[in-house]
């Protein structure tokens, strides 16, 4: 039995960790590849039994993993991001989700043919928008100005949302009986915000106080922050059944707020917990379903869906945001963005199976149509929200943009030439005057320090795929990349090589950037002096395109000495900065952007 338990444990990592990855390099939502492989673990293969393996610690540990992914979340938002749009955002979580409350009740009752009191339960469930979902599709598509704040916001806050009212219809309609209804679900609703906002609140609030004035040492931060949402989030279900998911969100919200305390490796350690805990949950509820179930679904599940994706949610966002001052592409991307993620098969899968217990057989039938609801929403929103987004000119068409850290005359030339092949390059620089000079040039330009300052609030970052610190100073070049390593991604954050002259300098260079989190730029003699050297004395920032009889060992024989590459433009326009590793081979049809030396006068 213990053999059968550790291989069940090593195969729910393979199958969600590979998933993930596999996600990564097909660049594909990751959900849609992890129910897969729970499917095909599971049910298809029958190497994972979940029931069997996990017994009575399943829904806890579900239930636990989820709190843990909310209060993430709820760390992650900030406020900043709703100035101008907190009032939609309230218009979109009570009006947009009482229509879709409504209307999926409707469409469960009418075309599925549920009982009112199911067909409620599955519409409340649906009020959610899966931020487990949203964030990656988000930072994929990288939308411009409010869509992204109020998806990512909406997502975040409507999932204990969904999960109250399923609890509020299911004890209105089982434990209270006919009688007292409106009472109980009255009461329900204040009893759960006054324990969410008392509890989660107040510990939220102590821990950023013990945060801020160093009471507990860093090493002991995560781990405790962890345990606290644990038992916040334990001692909320026991005095409210589901409220627990509420009080972690708004624990997570108020810590966060916790400005003065440095939360950064909370926040990563988060975040690789998170990541942990979504593959191995999809994985393991997935593996729950059993093919005769998925057989069975017939046209009024999949008109069910369809109804969802191009009613309920269209007409929710179109009447909740009336008003707003949102864009037309705005609203439409929003109509456009709501998958459906781990909390509602979580909360779908606890119901279903305290309903069955009830005797409630129909009740069964849930779990395969919310499996549907979210395979069909993340495909259809994960393979077309980012086309659409950029047809609605939400998004930019490619996120191949460049976020400079330095703004010195070779990085303002270098915008330049980015600029006329129509690729995005910003300048951040605390120097008043280098900022000045190229925003006299035309270039979009930030004073700011990129170590103390809240760059995406201040740059817009949309269709910025890469960020190059390129400063004077090496140390600042480091930090800043570790800075960014988050949000891009260590693979998409570069840093000029440090000055050095000896031999092992450029191995000593890689190393520290591989800690650090940024790729070492251009070659080993391209530090920021020798590049604004060559610059100075007449170096110029050209392109070359390669062609089937030009091609680039024939542009290295060419200039032999004299260049520099310093960007490669393939010809489907991604953008690669030459990176001393792992820049791809140029080809036919690409172009080389670099730093080419005046030729020598004939003496």
């Amino acid at each position: 039995m213990n053999e059968h338990a550790l291989f069940s444990a090593g195969l729910v990592l393979l199958a969600g960790l590979g998933s993930q990855w596999l996600a990564w390099r097909l660049r594909l939502p990751s959900i849609l590849l992890l129910l897969v492989a729970g499917v095909v673990v599971g049910p298809l293969c029958g190497w994972l039994e979940t029931d069997k393996v996990l017994g009575e610690l399943l829904f806890p540990f579900v239930s636990l993993s989820v709190a843990v992914i909310l209060f993430e979340g709820g760390l992650t938002l900030k406020l900043k991001e709703l100035r101008g749009v907190g009032h939609t955002l309230g218009l979109l979580i009570g009006v947009g989700g009482a229509i879709t409350l409504g209307l999926g009740f409707a469409a469960g009752h009418w075309i599925l043919g549920l009982e009112a009191h199911l067909a409620l339960l599955l519409a409340a469930v649906f009020v959610v928008t899966g931020p487990t979902v949203i964030g990656p599709l988000l930072q994929t598509i990288r939308p411009r100005g409010s869509a992204a704040a109020l998806a990512k916001w909406e997502g975040i806050v409507n999932d204990p949302i969904g999960a109250s009212l399923a609890l509020l219809v299911f004890e209105a309609f089982f434990a209270a009986g006919e009688a007292g209804t409106t009472e109980v679900a009255v009461g329900l609703v204040l009893k759960t915000l006054a324990i969410g906002v008392v509890l989660g609140g107040g510990t939220g609030w102590v821990f950023g106080r013990l945060f801020e004035r160093h009471a507990i040492p860093d090493f002991l931060q995560s781990p405790s922050a962890l345990a606290a949402v644990v038992v916040v989030f334990v001692a909320s279900d026991h005095m409210q059944g589901e409220s627990g998911l509420l009080a972690v969100t708004i624990m997570g919200i108020v810590l966060g707020r916790a400005e003065s305390a440095s939360l950064r490796h909370l926040v990563e350690f988060k975040e690789n917990l998170r990541v942990l805990l979504l593959s191995s949950l999809f994985v393991l509820l997935a593996a729950r379903i059993e093919l005769a179930e998925l057989r069975a679904l017939d046209w009024r599940a999949f008109t069910f869906v369809g109804v969802l994706i191009l009613v309920v949610r269209p007409v929710s966002v179109a009447v909740s945001t009336i008003g707003s001052g949102l864009t037309r592409g705005e609203r439409i991307f929003l109509a456009w963005m709501a998958p459906r993620g781990i909390v509602a098969m979580a909360v779908v899968s606890l119901f279903a199976m305290r309903l069955e217990a009830r005797g409630v057989s129909e009740a069964a039938s849930l779990v395969p149509i919310t499996f549907l609801v979210v395979v069909a929403t993340v495909l259809v929103y994960g393979l077309t929200a980012g086309r659409l987004a950029r047809r609605l000119g939400v998004a930019a068409e490619h996120a191949n943009g460049i976020l400079f850290i330095g703004a010195s005359p070779i990085l303002r030339e270098l915008s330049r030439v980015l600029g006329e092949l129509d690729i995005p390059a910003k300048l951040v620089d605390t120097n008043r005057r280098a900022v000045a000079a190229a925003r006299l040039a035309g270039h979009d330009a930030v004073q700011a320090n990129a170590l103390t300052d809240d760059i995406p609030d201040l740059v817009d970052l949309s269709g910025v795929g890469s960020v190059l610190a390129a400063t004077p100073n090496d140390e600042v070049n480091a930090l800043v990349s570790l800075e960014f390593a988050d949000t891009f991604g260590r693979s998409n954050v570069y840093q000029l090589p440090s000055r050095s002259d000896s031999p092992a300098g450029i191995d000593e260079e890689l190393e520290a950037t591989e800690v650090l989190g940024g790729r070492t730029l251009f070659g080993a003699h391209a530090d920021f002096d020798r590049l604004a050297d060559r610059f100075a004395e007449g170096a110029a920032i050209k392109r070359t395109t390669l062609t089937p009889e030009f091609t680039f060992e024939d542009y290295l024989a060419k200039n032999a000495e004299r260049a520099t590459p310093l960007f490669l433009l393939q010809a489907d326009l991604d953008l690669f900065p030459w990176a001393i590793e792992g820049t791809p081979k140029p080809k036919p049809g690409d172009t080389i952007i670099a730093l080419v030396d005046a030729e020598a006068e004939p003496s």
